[in-house]
Formats: C-alpha cells, structure tokens, sequence
C-alpha cells in the first residue's frame, strides 16, 4: 500500500472515528440525564469514574503496547503468525493486572457507602470481567486496522454501545434497586457485542474471494488463535522487546494521565489512525535526510494540519467552555451540578482538553518515529514526569482542593508538549519543513475569539450571542486557514460514496 493510500485510508479511518466519539458522547450525555431521574448522582459518579477508571486502566495497561509495537513500523514486513502469538499475550497480561487492580479497588481504596450505593464489590468483579472479554478481540482489531478495515471498527462499537444504551435504559426504568448490577450488566454487553462482531466479522470475511483479492495473510479461523510453526520462533524478538519498552512507557503514562480520569485513552483512540500513517510511511530511528523526501513532505504537511486543526479545536472548547460552563451545568443538572465548584471544574478542564489535545498529535508524531533506544531514555523522561506530576498535584490540591488536581494535569501535559516539539523540531531540523507552524493559527482567529469571552445575562441572549460568536470563528477560520481547511475536505471527510472496508 502507496503512502497516499496508507494516508486516505488511515483519514477515513479518522473521520470515521470522529463521528463515531461524537455519537458515543451524545448517547452517554443522554442517557446520563436519562438515569440521574432514576438513580442518586452519586451512583452515577461512581460508575463514570471509579468503576470507568478501573475498566480503562485495566484495558489500557493490557493491550496498549502490543498495539503500538504491532502497528508500528517494525511490524510492516511482518510474520502475522508471530504477531498473532504475541498479541495473545494482552489476555493473561490483563488477567494479572486485573487480579491487582481489584485488589486496589477492593482494599486499598475507599468503598462507597454500602446503604447509598450497594453492590460494590461485585461490580468492580464485574468491569474487570468486560475488560477481559474485551481483550479477547485484541488480535481482530490489530488485523483489522492494520488491513485499513474502515467500517468494521464502527459498526462493532456503534452497535455495542447501542445494546449498552438499551440494557441500561431498560433495567433503569425496570430495577432502579439494583444500583450498580445495572450498570456492570451493561458493560459486560457492550464488550461481549464488541467481541461478537469482531468474530463474526472474520469468521464471514476469512476465506473469501475478497479476502483472496486482498492478499490477506490469515485464511482460516483457526488462524486466529496461537500456535507455532515449524523451524519458526513463536515470536518476533525484535517486536517483542519493542513491547516491553512501550509497556514500560504505558505504565508511566498512565501515572500521569489515567490516574484522573478515563477521557485520555477515549481520545487517544482518535489519532492511533495517523499513528499508524506516520509509522508505515517513516522508518523508524532513522535521520530525515534518508527517509524517502517525497514522503517526508507529505508527513510534514499532514503534521502541521493536525496541529493547526486540533489547535483550532482546542482554542474552541477553551473558549466557549470557559464562557459558558455554568450555563451549561444548570441546563444539564440544575442547582445541583451548577452550584459551587462545578463551573470551575469545567473552566479549568477546558484548558486541560486544549493540552491534552495539542499533546496527542505531537505524541503520535514522537511515538512513531522514535527508535527504540530513544523510547527506553524516554521512558525515564516519564519516570521524572511522574514523580513531579504526584508532588505538584498533592500541593496545588492541598492548596486549591479539587481545582488544583486538574492544574496539575495541566503542568504535567505541558511539559509533555515540551519535549515533543523539542523533539520534532530536531527532527525536521536539517530540513526545509517547518510542521510545527500548525501551531500558530490566524491571527484574525486569535482577535476573533478574544472578542467572544463573555455573555448577557439572560439565558436565551446568552446562547444567541455564543452562537453569533461561534459562527464567527468558524467563518474566520474558513476564510484565513485556506491550508488547513483544503486538508480537511481532502483527507478527513469520509467519502460515503466509496463503500470500502
């Protein structure tokens, strides 16, 4: 597959995504307004981040860096027998990280109320089992996205998240007492519905003419599953320590990141596609004056338009989240959410969203083009990261309360940011390309959002006003940021018309 092709599938692939996160946020907001009439909030708390952190956690630290080593360059001229033994590996990883990882829930942090919110500890039994189940589609998505399977992916979460809605709703409305069973049932559902169509998907697809057409390197189901092959080691050592070191690394991050909430691996899920594309078309650790020029011009451009784009997004949310936060609390949850430190948790995670969004293109680019003797030292980048990231987050929240944990996370990310463009600008320092002035928008968009901090008392001028605002930026944007929009028509917006899979 041509570089351009790796490049239009892996942006339909995004596209896809996108749309796929928004639908994802719209069903949850829903259907959070829908069972906070049914259920105390603070079962709802409990679920979105104790028992959402431990399913995320347990799912990330198993399969993260199998999927990194596994995509990356190192895994283009692959033997997939030996890919597939290896990432049959993210199942008994799983099965030990998530025996301590419940132990953690269990024991060492402390369980909610049992008369308020019952049910707590076989629900975190519960989450653990969906997780696992979900590791067990971990060699079908790899094959999948290394295959550029555009619709698989959508259609798999789109109808589990689906069938999660639907269980969710119904005993809701039907067992309101059951509190947390509830929810467990639902994302043991969802990760059954999310492996079932992966295996259905494959067990239809395997042997095919479509298939045969696409050269496709597995052919039976049986396939699927480890085994060895004669005169054959059962896995690539070289794609195998690269694991480790992207293990270690996985673990680090998580400290920073996951620690606080889930939304990172959320967002992660929407740049692994370009991670994909800067992996396949640059080879990995080696100087941009020997890569492929062409090539190189081409990740360049496609660099700077993800920074400018996810800037542009970033500055948005940072914008109108900060302007309208209480607004949007009261319409959302009345008194209950807008009232006290609500509006000023939101504020200050819109700066966060702005950060963790520049840091997931720039780590994207870093993670795919470092070799691996420049993750290892990386990795001890984390290690200090991680430890200045537990001081300063235990002082800023000793002083702030819970307004400074998010400031932490705001230091910490921007540090991060740091060191990748360190990184990327000696990367493209010998040559003629400049990506990182994606970051640096308009300036006509920099005055235009100036002008829409603020709003009118009444509610209804107040969101008029933020829609006139809005629309101007958006206006702004598309009429100074020429590049960066002809990069969106071109390459992110999917092509419905082309049935592809």
């Amino acid at each position: 597959m041509g570089s351009e092709d790796v490049l239009k599938s892996a942006s339909t692939l995004a596209s896809y995504n996108v749309l796929l996160q928004v639908m994802f946020r719209v069903l949850t907001f829903l259907l959070n307004a829908f069972t906070l009439r049914f259920v105390s909030k603070e079962l709802i708390g409990v679920v979105n981040v104790r028992l959402m952190l431990l399913y995320s956690t347990l799912v990330f630290l198993s399969r993260e860096a199998f999927r990194r080593a596994c995509l990356s360059g190192e895994g283009a001229g692959r033997n997939w027998r030996q890919v597939i033994n290896l990432l049959w590996l993210t199942f008994p990883v799983g099965c030990v990280w998530g025996v301590l990882l419940v132990c953690v829930w269990w024991w060492l942090l402390q369980a909610p109320d049992p008369e308020s919110i019952p049910h707590y500890v076989p629900a975190v039994g519960l989450f653990c089992l969906a997780a696992l189940t979900e590791l067990l589609a971990e060699s079908l998505w790899v094959l999948a996205h290394a295959h550029m399977f555009v619709r698989l992916k959508v259609i798999a979460e789109s109808l589990a998240m689906i069938a999660k809605c639907l269980v969710t709703v119904v005993m809701v409305v039907s067992t309101p007492q059951w509190g947390l069973y509830i929810f467990s049932a639902a994302q043991c559902v969802y990760a059954g519905f999310l492996l079932l169509c992966y295996v259905l998907y494959f067990v239809r697809f395997l042997g095919s003419e479509e298939a045969e057409k696409k050269l496709f390197p597995v052919s039976h189901i049986k396939d699927l599953l480890p085994s060895r092959v004669d005169h054959e080691p059962l896995l690539n050592w070289k794609l195998t320590t690269l694991t480790w070191s992207f293990f270690k690394q996985s673990f680090l991050k998580q400290i920073l990141t996951e620690v606080c909430t889930y939304i990172y691996t959320n967002y992660y899920t929407q740049i692994i596609y370009f991670y994909v594309f800067f992996a396949k078309v640059l080879e990995r650790g080696r100087d941009v004056r020997h890569q492929k020029q062409e090539e190189v011009s081409m990740v360049a451009e496609v660099l700077e338009c993800l920074l400018k784009l996810v800037l542009l997004i970033g500055l948005i949310i940072k914008v109108f989240g900060y302007a309208y936060s209480h607004l949007a609390l009261d319409i959302y949850g009345g008194e209950l959410l807008s009232s006290r430190a609500g509006p000023a948790f939101l504020r200050c995670y819109s700066c966060y969203v702005l950060l963790l969004a520049i840091n997931g293109v720039t780590e994207c680019f870093v993670f795919a083009t470092m070799s691996k003797e420049e993750v290892d030292r990386y990795n001890l980048v984390m290690l200090g990261l991680s430890a200045s990231f537990l001081l300063l987050s235990y002082w800023l929240t000793w002083m702030l309360g819970g307004v400074g944990f998010i400031l932490a996370n705001c230091c910490n990310m921007a540090l991060r940011i740091t060191h990748s463009i360190v990184y990327i600008h000696r990367y493209f320092l010998k040559s003629e390309y400049t990506p990182l002035w994606g970051l640096r928008p308009h300036s006509a968009v920099i005055i235009s959002m100036l002008c829409c901090d603020g709003g009118w008392l009444l509610r209804l001028v107040h969101v008029a006003v933020g829609g006139v605002c809005l629309m101007g930026v958006v206006i702004t944007v598309f009429l100074t940021e020429t590049k960066l929009v002809q990069f969106v028509r071109t390459q992110l917006l999917p092509k419905y018309s082309k049935k592809r899979t």
